[in-house]
This record gives C-alpha cells, structure tokens and sequence, in this order.
C-alpha cells in the first residue's frame, strides 16, 4: 500500500503494520521471531509492536511459544492458505520439477515465488550431496536481489520496475552488506541476463552459494524462480555452467508446465 493511501484510508496504517508484522512472523520459519527483532525489522516501537501482535493472536492468525516467548505463524493462517492455494498456489506443478533437479545436480533445490517487493520460499527438496546449505527453507522471505531466486526474478523485470523497486529500498546496503549496493546489484543484474541465471556467490552466508533461474508467467513476466543452494567447491567454475545448463532448462519446463496449465 502507498503512502498516500495510508494517509487516506481510515485504518489503513494499522493495517499495513499488521500485514508487514504477519509476513515478518512467517519469514521466521518453523523456530519464530522475538518481539525485539520483529519491532526493528518492522520499525515500530516494542509496545506497539506487542499490541499489535497480541490482537492478531487474538484472531488466531499468529501464536506465542510459551517456552521461548517467540511469535510465529497461528492456525487461522494455515486455513486461509488452504483456501488461497487453489488460486495461487503451482507447488503441484512445481514439485516433480524441483524434485528432478535436485536429483539431477545433488544439490538442494527450490521454487520460490515473488511476492511484492520480496521472494517467498515455496518448496524445497533435498539433493544427495551430504554437506548441505540451509540458508532457504519453506516460508524465508528475502528482498529481490539478495538471494539468486530474487537476483533472477529482478534481472527480468522491465526497467522501470528496476529503477522503482531500487528508489523504493535505498537500505538494501545497510542492511545486506555493500555487495548490495544499487551499483554493484545492477552489475548482477547485467550479469544475469548475459548468462541467463543468477550467481550468488556467497554473499549472504560465507561459503554457501546459490544459482538461480527465473520462471514466467503466460504474459512473459518473471513470478517465480528455480534455485540451488550449496557449498562453494561445488559450485566452483568447472561445474557452475553444467550447473546453470540444467537450472535453466527445469525453469523453461516450469514455464512451459504453468502456460500450459493456466
């Protein structure tokens, strides 16, 4: 939501402060999210921060771990999502595709899609490789162009989107690191669409890199992405094009598989 309509729709800020809060609890995961964290992340002061989420566990959408104290995803959430699934959700289209390419590369393998400003982990599956890479699991959010799934989905938006998204989110250095950078993410973009896939090369977790490749729409835009993640010497420059060769060619299947079932 824009600023001007927060400003003009009655309750419109709460509002927007209680969905913000809803996708940080579920960018938790499983283990959840202090109050502390969840009130700087969503810059708000703690007090606010509780009020708020102890209304929405009122209506069930969030719950507390008594023993932790950490907030995460409640049971309404789950029922909305069963219901929204069969509208939204490809994970029935998707997971054969995602299953073929982690056991194709023995890496582990994603789909994730793009939700806003951000991509949200849909499925993962396990390769045979045993030194994994645990940096994306079903739920974990991350802006575009951090992780390789987000890097991808930018890289082939059209300009404008790029130059909006990159004047809406000037912290994306601050808060990633300087390899963040608008100058040094639009180098990655470049490279992205040169090579077709995106590299991260380990910019969010020291040593565990990931390639990702983006999944289109009918129309040709970019809603989804493929990914692997894993340990640096497997991703080293004698193995990435191979790599890079088979993620491009599940996500022109996926594309192909959603075109044809939408």
């Amino acid at each position: 939501m824009d600023t001007a309509a927060k400003r003009t729709v009655p309750g419109a800020q709460s509002i927007a402060r209680a969905a913000q809060l809803l996708r940080l609890v579920t960018s938790g995961g499983e283990e959840g999210m202090p109050v502390a964290e969840l009130a700087r992340r969503a810059e708000l002061t703690r007090p606010t921060t509780h009020r708020l989420l102890t209304a929405l566990r009122h209506e069930g959408l969030v719950d507390q771990d008594e023993r932790t104290g950490r907030w995460m995803p409640g049971p309404e959430l789950y029922l909305m999502g069963t219901v929204a699934a069969s509208r939204y959700d490809i994970t029935s289209v998707a997971r054969d595709i995602v299953r073929s390419l982690a056991v194709r590369t023995e890496e582990s393998a994603f789909l994730s899609v793009r939700r806003g400003d951000e991509t949200v982990c849909l499925l993962r599956e396990e390769g045979s490789f045993p030194i994994r890479s645990f940096v994306l699991s079903e739920g974990v959010r991350f802006p575009l162009g951090v992780a390789s799934a987000g890097l991808a989905i930018l890289s082939f938006l059209p300009p404008h989107d790029v130059d909006a998204y990159f004047e809406r989110h000037p912290e994306l250095s601050r808060e990633w690191g300087a390899a963040h950078s608008e100058q040094r993410l639009r180098t990655r973009l470049r490279d992205t669409q040169e090579r077709g896939y995106a590299v991260n090369p380990g910019l969010i977790v020291e040593g565990s890199y990931g390639v990702g490749a983006a999944v289109f729409t009918r129309e040709g835009h970019p809603q989804w992405a493929l990914s692997l993640t894993g340990v640096e010497f497997r991703f080293g420059p004698d193995r990435l094009p191979e790599l890079g060769r088979t993620l491009l060619a599940h996500a022109h299947q996926l594309t192909t598989r959603i075109a044809a079932a939408r």
